[in-house]
């Protein structure tokens, strides 16, 4: 029997934050189902999740990652647990209260019109609270280079706070998907994009985090930068040998 929504929540010291986001989703009362996916955390994150998956038994499942592999590859492995169990409907959130739970509502109806629904900060009504003017700059840059190097159309092309259709997500080669952090967010994006999917956006107040520590590292940095000329090379002809990734394949 086909399952409604999944609800996938990667996480790596997110202990201060998990329980209470946990239960904020499942107050909502809708028929989703919560997954949340440790990358195997050195403060009891994943401890916690097991004991939130006994507490809250078919409603919340865990998997657990063999390090810290990225919000890239948790996102993969969620998707491919949830499309293998039948799931219809995928939202993707961060675990720090960054995204509003209150949001997954109106964002899983907006599927009833789109393939994908992302929660934006860039389009009229979002905004971001309690960022510092150099993560702001960043931000900006990131998602300005992606469209005009990608060829994107989003305004916010690279949130994390995401719905999805079940056939729309099945377009996206989850396989051949080479980013292993954040810059994932620019791949999916691309080649639902490509293909033709209805995207829309939907203003959210991103709030920074209260607890617990910001992920992004230089690698980080580092990963978007490759992936933005990955992509932007193949469309001029050309191929990037040096970073041994090849020549994008196109889609089957």
């Amino acid at each position: 029997m086909d399952k409604q929504a999944l609800v996938i929540i990667p996480t790596y010291d997110e202990a201060d934050n998990l329980e209470q986001l946990v239960q904020a989703i499942l107050s909502l009362k809708l028929a989703a189902d919560i997954l949340i996916i440790d990358d195997n955390s050195p403060d009891g994150t994943g401890q916690l999740a097991d004991a939130l998956s006994l507490k809250n038994r078919g409603r919340v499942f865990v998997l657990h990652l063999g390090g810290k592999l990225g919000l890239g590859t948790a996102h993969r492995e969620g998707f491919k647990w949830g499309l293998k169990r039948g799931y219809q409907q995928f939202l993707t959130m961060d675990a720090d209260f960054s995204h509003p739970p209150e949001a997954i509502p109106s964002m899983l109806a907006g599927l009833q019109r789109a393939g994908m629904v992302i929660g934006s900060r860039y389009i009229s009504g979002g905004r971001t609270v309690g960022w510092s003017l150099p993560r702001k700059i960043n931000s900006w840059a990131a998602n300005w280079l992606a469209r005009w190097l990608m060829g994107l159309k989003a305004r916010d092309c690279t949130g994390a706070f995401r719905a999805y259709r079940e056939e729309d997500l099945k377009i996206v080669p989850l396989g051949k998907l080479r980013a292993r952090g954040y810059s994932a967010h620019l791949e999916v994006l691309y080649y639902l994009e490509r293909a033709g999917a209805r995207v829309v956006e939907v203003p959210i107040t991103f709030v920074n985090r209260q607890k617990g520590q910001s992920k992004i590292s230089g690698g980080e940095v580092r990963e978007t930068l490759k992936i933005l000329i990955y992509y932007f090379l193949p469309s001029q002809g050309a191929r990037c040998p040096e970073c041994g990734w090849g020549k994008l394949e196109s889609l089957s």
